[in-house]
Formats: C-alpha cells, sequence, structure tokens
C-alpha cells in the first residue's frame, strides 16, 4: 500500500472511507499494528517484513511509494537498491482469507525495508527479486525525485531514464578492482585561460570550483577537459563527463585513454550496445571506475565521490532528453554540484545565455582567454550582407557570392573547405526583408507567421497584427526562404569540377576528413574534423537561422556558426571563414569579434527586461482545445502566473521528426505557454503536475492527452 494515502499495495482500488478517516487515530495509536500476511500463506521475513517499493507506472497520480511483504524465502535477498517484481492493480476487493491476491506483474525497485507498515490491512507479496545486485542507492533516488519535481513528472519515469535495462550477462561478469589515484597533471593548456591552472590546482586538491568555461577554437578542449578529470581523480575522488553526441565523446574518451591509461574511466553512449553500456554502468556503480563520460543518459550515472561535473556544449538540443519528464544534461548537472558538493565546468566554443546567468548570479566563475590568445587562435572572419549581394552580379546566378567563391578557391589550394547549409528542417517563419529581424509581436514579443487568410498573427498569445512595421529599419516588406544542404552541393559540385564534394549529414554524419583539398558540405552539428584544420569554411543562409521562430534563433546562429569556425585553422595559418548574413545583426559582429561571451550577455540582459527565459520559468501546456481549456481553468497557478495563447499548434506531418513534447503526426491541438518570474517555477511545476495527476485520476487522460514541458527548449 502507499505509506501516504493508505492504497493498497499493488491495487489502484479504493480504500474504504472509514480508514482514511480514522488513519490519524491508528498511525499515534501505541498498540502495535498488525503484521503483513504474505500472498498464499508464504512465511513472513522476520527482522523487516516489509518493503517500500517505487513500481514502474509512470503516471502522476501512482507517484509514490508502495508497501509489500517479504517473504521469508526473499529476506536476503531483498535489499533496497535490487530489482524486484510485484502484483499491481489487484484492488481492495481482491482479498481471500486474508491474503491480497490477483494484479499484473510490474517492475520496481526496493527503495527501503521496514518493520511494519502505515496501512493495517494485508499487503501483497514481493512477487520475484529480478537480482539481487542493487542498482539504486540513496543517491541516485534522491536526485531522481529532485529531477522529477523540476520537472513536474513522475520517480518512475526519471528511474527509466537513470537506471539501464539489467542484462544478466554484464551483471555475472566481476568488475575490476579499483585503480589507485593518478598523479595529478600539469596544467598543459589550461595556463591559456585567467585562473585555469588555479581551477585544475583547486580540483586536485579536493575542492569545488564552479566555471563556466569559454574554450579557445581548436583541437585542444578535448585534453583540456581530461586534464580536469585526471587532477579531479588525483584527489581521490570522481568526475563525470557529459557531451552532447558520440563524436565528441569519442573524442574525450580518447584523450581520457592517453591521459589515464586502459580501464581507469567509462564510456556511456547508446551506440555501445545494451550489454557492454550496462557492463560498463555497473563498473561505476560498484566503485571499479571513477571516471565517465558519455552522453545525455550519462548524467544520472551513479559515480562515487563525486567531485566534478563537466558539460560541453550545453547549447546543443541533444542535451535535452526525448523521454517524460524531458531533463536537460546542464540542469541535472547543477543539482548534483548543489547536492554533492562538487565542482562543476560548463564549457563550449560558445556561450549560453543560461552560462551567462549562472555567471552574472555569482554561482560560477567565469573562464575565459585573454583577447590576445583569442584574436591568435581564431581564424579571419568576413561578411557578405544584403548590400553587398545587391551589387554582386555574381551571387544572384549562383549560390556563391563572388568573395565567398573567391575564399572556396584560395582555400582549396592548401586544404579542404567546409561550407556549412542550415538544417533542412528550419522553416523560419517571418523576418523583415531589408535587415533580416524576425517579426515579432508588440504584445508579448512573440514571432509573427503568415495565417492562412493572408493576415499576420502571434505564435504565442494569437493576437493579430495589421499593422507590422520593423522596429529596427522601419521596413514594411517580410520574406522567408531556405536553400537545402543537396541543392548546394550540387551547384557548387559544377562550380569545381575538379574537386572532391562529400556531404555531411543527417542520412550520413562524416567523423574526418582528410587534409586534401575537398569541398564539405554539411548541415550545422554535423560538420566533420578536418586533419590540420579546414583551410576555409563558408557559412551560407545565415539569415535563415537568425529567422527561426524561436526565442532561442540568434544565440544558436552564433553557436553553430562558432562551433563550424573552431574548426579552420588560425588566422596565422591562413584560416577565414565567410558568413553570409547581415554584417549589422549582433550575432554576425558577435562572431567577427570572436566574442559568444559578449553577446550572452547582452542577449540576458534584454531577456530579463522583458521577462524570458531563463530569467524567468516557463512551462508549454498543449493538447486538443477543449481538453487545454479544461485543464487552464482547473490549475491552481502560482498567483504571479502569466498564461500567453492558447494559440493553434504546429501539426507534425506524418514521416516527419516530431520534437519533444509534441503532439502525434496529424493532431490538431492547441499550446499555450505559462510563464512565472524567479522564484516561482516549484510552484508552477507543483501546480502542473498536482492538475495533470488530478486529471489522470478520474481517468480524463485517456481520452484527451495534456503534454506538460518544463523550461521547453523551443518556445517559438
Amino acid at each position: 500500500m502507499s505509506s501516504e494515502d493508505g492504497q493498497s499495495g499493488g491495487a489502484e482500488g479504493a480504500v474504504p472511507e472509514q480508514l482514511a478517516l480514522i488513519r490519524e487515530s491508528v498511525r499515534k495509536a501505541r498498540t502495535p499494528k498488525a503484521k503483513p500476511r504474505t500472498w498464499r500463506g508464504a512465511a513472513l521475513a522476520e527482522g523487516l517484513p516489509v518493503a517500500r517499493v517505487v513500481v514502474d507506472k509512470g503516471v502522476l497520480h501512482l507517484d509514490r511509494y508502495f508497501d509489500y511483504a517479504v517473504p521469508q524465502e526473499l529476506d536476503e535477498a531483498a535489499q533496497p537498491g535490487v530489482r524486484v517484481r510485484v502484483r499491481f492493480g489487484a484492488g481492495a476487493r481482491n482479498v481471500r482469507g486474508g491474503r491480497r491476491e490477483g494484479g499484473g506483474l510490474i517492475d520496481g525497485f526496493i527503495v527501503e525495508r521496514c518493520a511494519e507498515s502505515d496501512y493495517n490491512g494485508p499487503l501483497a507479496a514481493l512477487a520475484q527479486v529480478v537480482s539481487p545486485e542493487p542498482v539504486l542507492d540513496d543517491e541516485l533516488l534522491g536526485l531522481a525525485r529532485a529531477v522529477a519535481d523540476r520537472y513536474a513528472g513522475s520517480l518512475a519515469d526519471v528511474l527509466q531514464l537513470a537506471v539501464p535495462p539489467r542484462h544478466a550477462r554484464a551483471e555475472c561478469r566481476p568488475s575490476p578492482a579499483p585503480a589507485p589515484p593518478p598523479p595529478a597533471p600539469e596544467p598543459a593548456s589550461w595556463q591559456r585561460y585567467r585562473h585555469g591552472a588555479r581551477f585544475v590546482a583547486s580540483l586536485a586538491a579536493g575542492g569545488a570550483p564552479r566555471a563556466v568555461w569559454t574554450a579557445l577554437p581548436g583541437p585542444q578542449w578535448a585534453d583540456e577537459i581530461a586534464v580536469a578529470v585526471q587532477a579531479t581523480l588525483a584527489s581521490g575522488r570522481g568526475a563525470l563527463v557529459v557531451v552532447p553526441a558520440g563524436r565528441p565523446a569519442a573524442r574525450v574518451d580518447a584523450a581520457l585513454r592517453e591521459r589515464l591509461g586502459e580501464g581507469r574511466h567509462a564510456l556511456l553512449t547508446a551506440d555501445a550496445g545494451q550489454e557492454r553500456r550496462y557492463r560498463e554502468w555497473l563498473s561505476v556503480r560498484r566503485g571499479a571506475v571513477r571516471a565517465v563520460v558519455g552522453t545525455r543518459a550519462a548524467m544520472f550515472a551513479p559515480v562515487r565521490d563525486l567531485g566534478l561535473v563537466v558539460v560541453w556544449d550545453d547549447g546543443d538540443s541533444s542535451h535535452a532528453d526525448d523521454n517524460a519528464p524531458f531533463p536537460q544534461v546542464r540542469e541535472v548537472l547543477e543539482l548534483r554540484a548543489a547536492r554533492d558538493k562538487c565542482g562543476f565546468l560548463l564549457g563550449g566554443w560558445s556561450c549560453t545565455v543560461e552560462a551567462a546567468q549562472l555567471v552574472e548570479s555569482g554561482w560560477a566563475a567565469p573562464m575565459v582567454a585573454d583577447r590576445e590568445q583569442v584574436r591568435g587562435a581564431a581564424p579571419l572572419v568576413r561578411t557578405v550582407g544584403d548590400g553587398d549581394l545587391a551589387r554582386d552580379g555574381a551571387a544572384r546566378a549562383a549560390r556563391l557570392p563572388t568573395l565567398a567563391w573567391q575564399a572556396a578557391r584560395e582555400g582549396l589550394k592548401h586544404g579542404p573547405v567546409l561550407v556549412q547549409v542550415p538544417r533542412r528542417g528550419y522553416v523560419p517563419r517571418l523576418a523583415c526583408e531589408r535587415c533580416r529581424v524576425p517579426a515579432r509581436c508588440r504584445h508579448c514579443a512573440g514571432p509573427l507567421e503568415a495565417r492562412d487568410d493572408g493576415g499576420l498573427g502571434c505564435g504565442w498569445c494569437g493576437r493579430g497584427e495589421a499593422s507590422w512595421h520593423c522596429q529596427e529599419c522601419g521596413g514594411f516588406r517580410l520574406r522567408a526562404q531556405v536553400v537545402g544542404a543537396r541543392r548546394t552541393a550540387e551547384e557548387l559540385g559544377r562550380a569545381f569540377p575538379a574537386v572532391p564534394v562529400r556531404t555531411s549529414g543527417r542520412e550520413q554524419v562524416l567523423d574526418t576528413v582528410g587534409a586534401a583539398p575537398a569541398l564539405v558540405v554539411s548541415t550545422p552539428g554535423a560538420e566533420p574534423v578536418a586533419d590540420g584544420g579546414y583551410a576555409a569554411a563558408l557559412l551560407l543562409d545565415g539569415w535563415a537561422m537568425l529567422g527561426r521562430p524561436d526565442l532561442r534563433a540568434g544565440e544558436d546562429a552564433l553557436r553553430r556558426w562558432i562551433g563550424a569556425a573552431a574548426l579552420v585553422r588560425d588566422q596565422g595559418a591562413g584560416g577565414t571563414v565567410v558568413v553570409v548574413a547581415e554584417p549589422t545583426l549582433r550575432p554576425v559582429q558577435a562572431l567577427v569579434r570572436w566574442d559568444p561571451v559578449g553577446h550572452a550577455v547582452r542577449e540576458l540582459a534584454e531577456r530579463a527586461e522583458l521577462g524570458f527565459p531563463p530569467v524567468s520559468r516557463m512551462a508549454s501546456v498543449s493538447g486538443p482545445r477543449d481538453a487545454l481549456a479544461e485543464f487552464l481553468r482547473g490549475v491552481e497557478l502560482p498567483p504571479d502566473a502569466e498564461v500567453l495563447g492558447p494559440v493553434p499548434a504546429a501539426v507534425t506531418e506524418p514521416g516527419r521528426p516530431r520534437r519533444p513534447g509534441d503532439a502525434p503526426p496529424g493532431e490538431h491541438g492547441e499550446r499555450a505557454l505559462v510563464r512565472v518570474p524567479p522564484g516561482s517555477g516549484a510552484a508552477l511545476a507543483r501546480a502542473l503536475k498536482t492538475a495533470q495527476a488530478a486529471r489522470m485520476a478520474r481517468g480524463a487522460g485517456q481520452q484527451a492527452v495534456i503534454r506538460v514541458r518544463i523550461d521547453p527548449a523551443d518556445i517559438g
């Protein structure tokens, strides 16, 4: 049964009202409670006969622990943290001869053993201990509960993300003995950054520094992370590194192997396969390995004596989980750093607004290089604006402006040239034709979009706009257009017939390319690493990335541009980057100056003035129109909450990829945004979770699904 509300263990049936009314008096009574009786009359465990279990039912109204009787034959194996199978769903009426019967078998974890239960009726017994291996300790359980509460989700859903599926063969293999701590490393290339050497020394001495690290362009970032990990291990503590994809994970893995040797760290990625991944995870859980590098799911890795958590490129969308409750790696590792009082390193070539907020709030310190170091490591950046395109006859007839064509021709004499084209899936709404500034609503600053009747409307609050004009340049005309990567590769092949053209994108992502001259056409995030660096890079259709219907369009465009430009040789070696975008725009200027921190700081100031995330907390609530309206009427939001919308939600076409939290393909519905000021985020999550749980308990969730997402990455 539940220790909180008196529902029967393994059952969804209601408890008699009388028991609920006298619960407090029973709890305070001095007379001993009746011992739980086991299913089918099996002998009861003598010491702690009650097991408190979290069951694998990811529905909010069942987000609590359930009590089960422990048979004597399972007494030794049924320890806290092990996987079990229990009967669930029998109901309070299925009790025969003092025994609870029926219900289906589901998985769960024992969280504790108790001498007695708050419920006086018969308890269902544990059906099976799946494995005696303890996989859930108090630390991981506490983290999972904190994540579930923050994102208005259920504990069971978080545990599905945190604990990998069992593999019996991997579990039977013993883990090696833990290796002794390595020696403290030298700062190496960390000396290029202000306070970089002090950061490494603090980790080696057992300190817990927190830093937002803006890495210099080039391939040294992986080795610098390895140095920080080695310094942490030298202090006798563990380290956890989370990167957005398998390719950067492989680079950090190689750097750690070079510094620490074989068997000193674990690699947790989905590409490793279920058996190997579970074997590596168990070696971490058992304490045999204290260093972990992995992708998104590794944020929950049970590293012992955690001394450092590292996030690389926190602005990448891969850091947000695709499954409920959609936790974000940066936020989870912030929780871990605060709970475990360990070091925190948030790094990347660029800087997100959330990272700038950590620095401004004093939670973390900035770690950047001097301007001389930045200028020496960065390539030369040149721009091609609208005025240049208007005067360029070749640009109107060909894919490349003259300046970009000249840079490509010159770069091909010395090595490969990277051509970045906006992702095929980008569908910008509307932007000023003259200055490319996104068109936004005058009421809530949401993105304007074209309606079927030819008018303009806000994508957030739904208000119409009859007399829009650009606040920057005064223009009255709008535009939207994108050219895909495949067409670009075909046109470049005709422009440079003697040069091989390679593509890297969704269908095939290249990891590396050689140093021979070649044109490499890539979508953002899929750029391969070139041996010795690219001789030049062309960043095409920059306005299309800036015009995406999203609050993060400018920040994300700059992050992707810098990510591609960081693969180019430095200016001293002839490295050149040409970006086709209006040079007066803030993200373009930040790229030219190589100043992502300054861009993030200014963006943060504007969002604070307008009440946008991350200064405010925001939740997305979507579903069918009538169900959404009923949900919003019933939820008890904080007094300072503001509801934007509802507005029609974008319809996902069948066969097209879905973003996390989107409706099923073809479903028409609406979406509302709920915004609260700082300090009310926990109250917002609690209110939405309570309303969703009540709705599911009534059975309304089976008729019309309401999707709730806290701090969505894409809010329009």
